[in-house]
């Protein structure tokens, strides 16, 4: 029979167990990634000492695995918007993250975060992050040039473009080719060490502190076989990632997600920091949402395809972002999905695609590939008529295709199978995690507060709370502003710095 584990991150240790304090410090933040180095920049530079305990030899987190994609806008417009005539009022990015995010959106989070963000843009460029001053006008998971601003969600698709003017917000971090959040990270890193904090590689967090009034106290940590007691006057920043790498969290809380093939993160999302939050009363919210994608452009041709499942019928607008188009997939009841093209839209996806969906049948008529695909007599055929007779009109009553995006499927056809499981590429994480106010502070069941502990990025259930509403971006941006208020608060409460929790930029002219 196994014995239970001495530190364990779901049981908090009581002060009066510990003997002695191996390391004191006023802000100890867990993970240094994207919310991590956020944190521990604006702490230290707020006054505070800062220790930062990263579990793996180096600092990056599942930010430095991302595309480096913020996003970003409101204020007037950040600067390379600005540059190629996109006007971004705060408000239309507070109600499209809203309208993203319905309705367990955070609106307090979401209003922080716009108020904040082109602000936040800037702070960014002021560590030297990198950002190249040019538009891709192209339909992209991320870009493959060093280029900036793209469109990364739903903001020119039904039925956000009915209700909000559309802008693109996602800035990638320049760099030729894709994986930019490396460059990101390297920047964090540098600036967080330059401010004096000190980092603890190779030593995980094992478990909180609390007093007998529950306020967190500090942590333990494991480093070089040794468990140390750290002290954190200030509080504990709690940034170890959400726990898409934690199977059996998964299954208790989003076990849809386990239908994808390809879990997105570091091997430390394992949720122990959410567990850790669980330990001294912090509450868990939005645990069964989560980030499910269909990536399947490139090519960009695909979308001018329809997406039908073993009825033969659409239910999406396939101009839609990927990672919607993949949660509406999930959502579905159906046992078998099919991306339907022509041989223009098939174009060059053998030469580049990332969804490797495979060519399951062909047909020189719908009939044809209806028959090979094993679809209901005249459901393929009754759908293509339709959806091809408004096509020709620049129309989509059914699902609000916009006609950028609109026009017949001419025979000879091509299915893909797109079904989950059947080997085409479905990535996912969660967007749940503990509950916390804009200032990064945890909240318990009845609201109150948990003294002392702080939480970012996928540990907390951010601005990004819905598969569905997800940008590309959103993650790494709401995970670097939110460390950043985190690591200001704890600052607070240690007694250092006065600065407002968020900057808010006046509106460009």
């Amino acid at each position: 029979m196994s014995q239970t584990p001495k530190f364990n991150p779901a049981r908090a240790m009581q002060l009066h167990e510990i003997e002695r304090w191996d390391i004191e410090t006023d802000v100890a933040v867990v993970g240094f990634g994207g919310a991590g180095s956020c944190a521990a920049i604006e702490a230290a530079r707020a006054g505070a000492s800062v220790q930062v305990f990263e579990a793996f030899s180096a600092a990056g987190g599942s930010t430095a695995l991302s595309g480096g994609e913020v996003y970003l806008g409101g204020s007037g417009g950040t600067p390379v918007q600005l540059k190629f005539g996109f006007a971004d009022s705060t408000e239309d990015l507070f109600n499209y993250l809203m309208m993203q995010h319905a309705p367990q959106g955070d609106e307090a989070k979401i209003r922080a975060y716009a108020e904040g963000a082109a602000a936040h843009f800037d702070w960014l460029v002021q560590q030297g992050v990198p950002f190249k001053e040019s538009f891709l006008d192209e339909r992209v998971v991320e870009p493959m040039t060093d280029d900036c601003l793209i469109y990364s969600g739903n903001e020119k698709a039904w039925p956000e473009v009915a209700h909000c003017k559309p802008a693109p917000r996602g800035h990638a971090v320049q760099m030729e080719g894709m994986g930019a959040g490396a460059v990101l990270m390297q920047h964090l890193e540098r600036v967080a060490l330059e401010a004096g904090v000190h980092a603890h590689y190779d030593c995980r967090a094992l478990c909180l502190i609390v007093d007998d009034q529950g306020a967190v106290a500090g942590l333990v940590v494991r480093q070089d076989g040794r468990e140390l007691a750290v002290r954190a006057r200030g509080g504990v920043v709690l940034c170890a990632g959400g726990f898409v790498m934690n199977e059996e969290m998964l299954r208790q809380y989003a076990p849809q997600l386990l239908r994808g093939n390809n879990p997105i993160g570091n091997p430390g999302d394992t949720g122990a920091g959410i567990q850790m939050g669980l330990s001294v009363g912090g509450l868990a919210i939005n645990m069964h949402e989560g980030f499910f994608s269909l990536p399947f452009y490139p090519p960009s041709t695909l979308t001018y395809g329809i997406i039908v499942n073993d009825k033969g019928q659409r239910f999406i607008n396939e101009d839609a972002y990927h990672g919607r188009v993949g949660t509406e997939i999930l959502a579905q009841a159906s046992e078998r999905y099919y991306f339907i093209v022509d041989v223009d839209a098939y174009g060059s996806y053998e030469a580049l695609n990332f969804m490797a969906a495979d060519v399951v049948a062909t047909g020189d008529s719908v009939e044809e590939l209806e028959q090979e695909l094993g679809l209901p007599a005249r459901t393929l055929v009754n759908t293509l008529e339709t959806y091809n007779r408004f096509a020709a009109q620049g129309e989509d009553p059914l699902c609000h295709k916009q006609p950028e995006w609109l026009r017949p499927l001419e025979t000879p056809l091509v299915a893909l199978d797109v079904t989950p499981g059947r080997g085409a590429f479905y990535p996912y994480f969660t967007l749940g995690g503990l509950d916390t106010l804009p200032s990064g502070e945890v909240r318990k069941a009845d609201g109150s507060l948990v003294p002392g502990l702080y939480a970012a990025g996928r540990t907390a259930a951010g601005v990004p709370r819905r598969g569905r509403g997800y940008n590309s971006g959103i993650s790494v941006g709401d995970a670097t502003f939110s460390g950043r208020q985190a690591g200001i608060a704890a600052a607070k409460r240690a007694g250092c710095g006065s600065g407002p929790l968020w900057e808010r930029r006046p509106a460009a002219n």
